[in-house]
Order: structure tokens, then sequence, then C-alpha cells
């Protein structure tokens, strides 16, 4: 049936302007990897300049193209800035993956000060909303593109002592629901990648907490192992390409069967 039919990658990338928060380590600099290995000129950002041009330079390094630009995507000058640079240098955004997160509390959420509960919120929800507006209007000037918001498990069922954090996730899902839905006319597609427990620096004081709950709800985990960030990072090229043109608003759980199991 496919005789005389060219075959396509559907997963290539070329050619396209990606911008990958939180992309100095972790999930989003794997995810950052990922998308230029696949053809991608991907835009490195997070709060340290250095740390930014280092893997972007080991991106180029690798044969793959790359620039770094430093955002704290809480703090809305810095949101608005990035966007104007990248209009500036390539008129046009392709692809967006808000990753850049933050977790400064870990604890029963009656003792949550207001200072975790602000930053928590600014980052992960205030952060990921005006991003995902800014971008959506980008993409939107160039025919459309692929947004892809890192959430979490958590956002589905709280993590222990991690009821703030929790609650931003579980804010994501419904925050993509909501973009999906009225940016979709616009060709934006909007989606959610759900990661369990993954080896990232991020997580390590969680994975490695000596605390029973912790380790009892780790070894629940069906694979009987934490992810490696690559792990992640193909599932947002899977978010990112053609290979997903007819998903949007969806949310996938990559999490080794956690909440199954």
């Amino acid at each position: 049936m496919n005789e005389g039919r060219e075959r396509r990658d559907l997963f290539d990338v070329s050619g396209r302007v990606a911008l990958v928060t939180g992309a100095s380590r972790g999930i989003g600099e794997a995810a950052a990897r990922t998308l230029a290995a696949y053809g991608a000129k991907v835009i490195v950002a997070s709060r340290k300049a250095d740390a930014c041009e280092a893997v972007a330079a080991s991106i180029r390094a690798a044969g793959g193209a790359a620039e770094a630009i430093a955002c704290h995507i809480g703090e809305m000058a810095q949101v608005q800035a990035i966007f104007e640079a990248i209009d500036q240098r390539h008129g046009r955004l392709d692809i967006l993956v808000n990753n850049a997160a933050t977790n400064p509390y870990h604890g029963p959420i009656v003792d949550t000060d207001l200072a975790a509960f602000q930053k928590t919120v600014d980052v992960n929800i205030r952060g990921y909303f005006f991003m995902s507006a800014l971008g959506s209007k980008l993409m939107a000037r160039g025919g459309g593109g692929s947004i892809v918001n890192v959430a979490s498990i958590n956002g589905v069922v709280p993590g222990h002592l991690n009821g703030i954090y929790s609650i931003t996730k579980a804010a994501v899902i419904s925050m993509t629901k909501a973009f999906a839905k009225e940016c979709g006319p616009a060709g934006v597609r909007v989606n959610a990648l759900l990661p369990g427990a993954t080896d990232t620096k991020f997580a390590a004081a969680l994975i490695h907490s000596p605390d029973p709950e912790v380790q009892a709800r780790l070894k629940k985990i069906p694979l009987q192992r934490v992810a490696r960030p690559d792990e992640m990072s193909a599932a947002i090229l899977y978010f990112a390409s053609d290979a997903s043109s007819f998903a949007t608003g969806s949310t996938l759980l990559v999490d080794g069967g956690f909440l199954v199991g």
C-alpha cells in the first residue's frame, strides 16, 4: 500500500525554532539535546546565562544548532524580553517547551509560608501562563506551532509533603487544556507531559530521601526504577513533532506505571 511513497520521519523537526526553558540541566537539557538532534534550532533558556551557554556550546559541538538566552520565567520583564529577542533574531517560534519549575518547600501543606507559596505560584503557574500566551501569539503569526508543558504526576495525585507544588502542577494540566481549546484554530497545539520520578538534580532530594513514605512510594513503580531524563525528552519530541499532529489538550503519563501500581 505504501509502494512508491517517500518515507517521512514524523519526528523530524528540521529548521524549526524551539525554545526550551529550564534547559541547563535535567529534563530541559535532555529535551534541548533531543530536539537539536532531530534538526531544531534550539534556544537554551534558564536563569543563568553561563549554564545555558555551556549546554548550547555542547549541542553545537555535536553538530546541532543552539543558542543561549538567560530567562527567569518568574520575572515578567525577562519573559517579555526573551520573546522580543526571538522575534528579532528568528521572526518565528515553532516549539515551546515549558519546563522550568521550582519546588522550594517540602513539608506539611498547612505550614507553607507565604514566600514559598508565592515563589512556586509565580514560576509554575504565572510563568507557564505568560510563556504560553506570548509563545502562542508568536506561533500564530507563523501559522502555528507546538507547546509542551512539563507538568507532573503530582498534578494527578499530590506528592508526599509537596502540597503547593502539586497544586501548581494540577493547574498546569488545566492550563494546557484551556490554551489548547482557544489556540487550536490558530494552529497552535498545546499538550502536557506528566513525568514520574526522574533522576535529575531537581528531584534528587526526593528520590534519595530517607523518608520511609517516599521510599515506599518509589517501590510502587512497576518498572522498579526511576526514569532517565532522555526518557522524558523522547516524549517531548513526540509532542513537538508531526508525529502528534492531531494531538492537542492531551496529557501523557510517563511514570513507569506508578499511578497504576
